[in-house]
């Protein structure tokens, strides 16, 4: 039973909707891609990423101004259509649902191949329809009981990526001797010129898109003008952090760009530092990290589709209500897991293709909403001043665009 005069109930603490941020964005995610991005950049993994944390940075600091100033759910959608025109937000809105609505797709599809490739004699649907079931219930249940699995799976991934990064350093220390730990090899790469960094960089934007996806928890969390800004922000440095260590550390191991592999070229590495017995938990790591990262691109992009729902510009009594009971936007995620199913008739290709556009777009426009917001409110513009006010965001929304000009 849903009903359109329920409201979202705030529970989560400044850590959850942390933890819920870095589960979307998939810490793991570094080593997924690594093979891709070494080889692109020409073995300057850690520049690479240092780089795309720099920029999204600037993209950051604009949704927690927008954040602070408009706290409620809904994301680049609500802000573009409050700080701009209603008619850009309805324009941002539905870019933005191609990246909300087909990420859990992409991560499901995902998570189905790498147990598929594990255990070949089960077909891949079965893990697929497996992940959908559990994240659609645990969703419906609500974002606290979700948020409490996030955070316990979130601690076995965490500790996936250090024991990573410490046989990491072993390795290279039996190897090679405690001077071959500290090296610019990593962020110089073997003649890696900026072309080839700034093309690494652009691949490793995308282990950052969903930084933003805490935003669309606004109106379930405790104290959202101080605690919103604060997690978009923690949630790019801790990301980027976590990206920039892991990176140099698997250079260290692997120098250069050339792998067998490059698409499994973090299980070749896993299975060299820790033989076959961390190969297999740097698997399961890999597909809980799937599994949590699901887990918070269903919420989101349910969230994302209630805050269109409530403005009308999707059926209010579908997508606009919530349970009366679970006091969750039903119909949302079950759309979203439903919608997911298509998964059975793609590949990771090709579903990914849906997502990068809607993505740089909801970046570029946040940036400018908060210029058309200094530039029309005068309180904001004493708040933020010409810096964070125009200069910055400005900053932001050309980075962006420049990295969309990167995609395929």
């Amino acid at each position: 039973m849903t009903d359109n005069n329920i409201k979202l109930e705030r529970t989560l603490s400044l850590k959850a909707v942390v933890l819920f941020g870095l589960a979307y964005m998939t810490p793991l995610i570094v080593l997924g891609t690594f093979g891709v991005i070494a080889s692109t950049s020409n073995g300057a993994v850690p520049t690479a990423y240092l780089i795309t944390t720099v920029a999204m940075l600037f993209t950051a600091c604009s949704y927690g101004i927008m954040a602070r100033t408009y706290p409620v759910a809904g994301s680049a959608y609500t802000y573009a259509r409050r700080a701009i025109d209603s008619r850009v937000g309805f324009m941002v809105g539905w870019s933005v649902l191609l990246d909300y609505f087909f990420l859990p797709m992409v991560i499901w599809l995902i998570g189905a191949a790498y147990l598929n490739a594990r255990f070949p004699e089960v077909p891949s649907w079965i893990f697929l329809l497996g992940f959908i079931g559990i994240t659609t219930f645990l969703n419906i249940y609500g974002i606290k009981l979700a948020s409490k699995v996030n955070s316990l799976l979130m601690v076995f991934q965490i500790l996936v990526i250090a024991f990573f990064v410490l046989l990491s350093i072993r390795h290279v220390f039996a190897t090679g001797g405690t001077d071959s730990l500290f090296s610019l090899g990593p962020f110089l790469g073997e003649e890696a010129g900026f072309t080839a960094i700034a093309a690494g960089a652009a691949v490793a934007a995308y282990s950052f898109l969903g930084f933003d996806a805490v935003t669309t928890l606004t109106e379930e969390t405790i104290d959202p003008k101080r605690n919103i800004p604060k997690a978009i922000m923690l949630t790019a440095l801790i990301g980027g952090g976590i990206y920039v260590l892991v990176g140099y550390t698997t250079q260290l191991v692997h120098p250069g760009g050339s792998f067998v592999n490059a698409d499994s070229a973090a299980f070749e590495i896993a299975t060299t530092i820790g033989a076959d017995l961390f190969g297999a938990i740097f698997l399961a790591g890999m597909v809980l990290a799937q599994f949590t990262s699901g887990l918070a691109a269903q919420a989101s992009a349910s969230r994302l589709l209630f805050a269109m729902g409530r403005d009308a510009v999707l059926p209010p009594k579908l997508f606009g209500a919530l349970h009366s009971r679970f006091h969750t936007p039903v119909f949302n995620i079950v759309l979203t897991g439903a919608i997911g199913i298509i998964a059975l008739f793609l590949d990771v290709l090709s579903a990914a293709s849906f997502i990068n556009f809607g993505a740089f777009i909801a970046f570029t426009m946040v940036n400018l909403s908060v210029i058309f917001l200094v530039s029309k409110d005068a309180d904001a513009k004493r708040q933020y001043g010409v810096i964070r006010g125009m200069v910055v965001p400005l900053i932001g929304a050309l980075v962006n665009l420049w990295l969309m000009s990167k995609l395929d």
